[in-house]
């Protein structure tokens, strides 16, 4: 089982981390990839981290507000969110796929549970 955790209500301007976590298998096999969806749109790909090397590739509504890491030996990867947006509103979700340096929306077979993120004042 895959579960995204860390969601809440911030205020604009605000940061949260958002931690993905699994039991029942490995992360470090495959790119583990963040996606988001607001209500009423369809959802989206915030950002990916591969496997090995720890590069990372965000959607350009994220970049310079959003990093994501991973922790291979606690078998977690971690998206900290910075100077969120109202627009940044939406349910967050961790998933992973056969690739190791890419996270393909269509090919993630393994989909956690959402976290809320509210950015409001």
């Amino acid at each position: 089982q895959l579960q995204a955790f860390g969601g809440g209500l911030v205020q604009p301007g605000g940061s949260l981390r958002l931690s993905c976590a699994t039991s029942g298998f490995a992360l470090n096999y495959s790119a583990i990839g963040w996606f988001r969806q607001a209500p009423g749109k369809e959802r989206e790909g915030v950002s990916c981290i591969s496997r090995s090397d720890g590069r990372t590739y965000y959607a350009d509504s994220v970049k310079g507000r959003f990093t994501a890491s991973r922790d291979n030996a606690k078998n977690s990867v971690y998206l900290q969110m910075n100077s969120l947006k109202p627009e940044d509103t939406a349910v967050y979700y961790c998933a992973t796929g056969p690739y190791g340096s890419s996270c393909p929306e269509t090919s993630m077979y393994y989909w956690g549970k959402g976290t809320q993120v509210t950015v409001s004042s």
